[in-house]
Order: C-alpha cells, then sequence, then structure tokens
C-alpha cells in the first residue's frame, strides 16, 4: 500500500508544480478563452454557454441537410450540441482572433428536422414526418470584429425516422449572422522572452 500511495502522491506533486509554471490567465477552472454566453441572429438563431475550459454546450434553429441510404431532406432544423474547441490556445498564441470563440471544434450533436419545416427531400414520407440525426460533427466558426459569425459542420451519425426509414449519414450544416451579446475583445498579448 505504502508504494502505491507514494507514487500517487509523487504523481499528484508532478501534476500540481507542472500546473503552477504554466501562465494561466484567469483564476481556477474558468471559461479561460471562451465567451461566457453567445446569442446568434441569421440564417436561424444560435445560442451558447461556456461551461469549462474549452466546452460549450448550446441550441440553435437553422437550416442543415441530413444525406444516408434511404435519401435526405433540408430544411430548418432543431440543433443541440456539446462542443469541445480544439484550436483556441493554439489560435492565441499565432495571434489570431478568438472572440466570438473563432476556432474549430468537435461536437457531439443532435438535430430534429420536421416534415413541414424542410425545403427538400426525397423520403416520401407522410406530410408529418421527422428525421433525428444523432452523431458526432467537426466545425469551423469565426466571427470578425463586428460580430459577424460564419459557421460550418459536417459529421457522420445515426439517423432515426419518425414516419421516416432509420438509417446512417452525413449531417451538413452552413450558418451565419450576427452576434446579440458583443464579444469580448480577445487580442493577443504577445510577450517577448529573452
Amino acid at each position: 500500500m505504502k508504494p502505491r500511495l507514494s507514487f500517487l502522491l509523487i504523481i499528484s506533486l508532478f501534476l500540481f508544480l507542472t500546473a503552477q509554471s504554466q501562465e494561466t490567465y484567469e483564476k481556477g477552472w474558468g471559461i479561460v478563452n471562451l465567451e461566457r454566453h453567445q446569442v446568434k441572429f441569421g440564417t436561424g438563431f444560435n445560442y451558447e454557454l461556456g461551461l469549462f475550459k474549452n466546452v460549450t454546450i448550446g441550441t440553435g434553429f437553422g437550416p442543415s441537410l441530413v444525406s444516408y441510404s434511404e435519401g435526405y431532406t433540408t430544411g430548418l432544423a432543431w440543433h443541440t450540441q456539446l462542443k469541445y474547441y480544439t484550436n483556441l490556445n493554439s489560435r492565441k498564441i499565432k495571434g489570431k482572433n478568438i472572440s466570438g470563440n473563432s476556432g474549430d471544434y468537435i461536437a457531439a450533436q443532435r438535430s430534429v428536422f420536421w416534415g413541414p419545416l424542410q425545403l427538400s427531400t426525397d423520403l416520401r414520407p407522410p406530410k408529418d414526418f421527422a428525421v433525428a440525426f444523432y452523431g458526432m460533427v467537426y466545425g469551423v466558426q469565426r466571427t470578425n470584429k463586428k460580430g459577424f459569425q460564419t459557421n460550418v459542420e459536417m459529421g457522420g451519425g445515426i439517423i432515426r425516422g419518425d414516419g421516416a426509414p432509420n438509417g446512417y449519414g452525413g449531417l451538413l450544416s452552413v450558418s451565419f449572422g450576427w452576434l446579440a451579446t458583443k464579444p469580448k475583445n480577445k487580442k493577443p498579448k504577445i510577450k517577448w522572452q529573452n
């Protein structure tokens, strides 16, 4: 038992010292590079809430396309996501804009497509059908200095149909609009080291 306890103590001490040696921009486990709240209006509506460092949850309503072996449907969909931003710190170090959560992300996503809100489909379902996408997506989100945001995401997963067949397939979503919440000024501070 003592060797195991000693090993855990050494590992804990190493992790503590490593964490203390790194420069932190905010205290605690806060959302260092993320916006706390973010609301976007444009091709749809989107709300994003920063939870932890590089992690947000969000919901939105906007145009999307889902395609699978049984067919496709495109139109308005309701999305819910758990996003993990993969490159905010490296973008900040390189001097790139990270305001408005400008970065690349991977997300666990659920999107629901309702029949009356679809622009085009070849599924031949009843008029009140619904198709739900459950899967992983990769997305690119960018916000300029004036608050205009673009977001493109694509991925694959399981498609469950209510009045339409089930299957596996892909999702593509493109949205753009203006942030109703003012993004933080995240201009990087360049530090020269000698």
